[in-house]
């Protein structure tokens, strides 16, 4: 049985903090795809949250099916209202 190390890493731009955990990743490569310039494995550090605005971020971060890549703050849902 292999057991992952839980390691944490925090990558900021000031208005969120992208948080991966490694031990989560299923390496579907799922946001390196979807915003390159932000995820790119080959580089060290690999995440670099200032490559792209903060809402380009978080849209691709949300969608990490494993949940290796959140967000702090963590996103809010928005409701939205039908037009009267």
């Amino acid at each position: 049985m292999e057991f992952k190390k839980k390691i944490t890493k925090l990558y900021s731009n000031g208005e969120i903090t992208v948080v991966w955990q490694p031990h989560l990743c299923i390496h579907s490569a799922a946001c390196a795809v979807g915003l390159p310039k932000v995820f790119d494995p080959g580089r060290r550090p690999w995440v670099d949250p200032h490559a792209a605005p903060t809402i380009e971020i978080r849209n691709q971060v949300i969608m990490c099916p494993s949940g290796a890549l959140t967000l702090d703050p963590p996103p809010k849902l928005e409701v939205l209202k039908p037009k009267d």
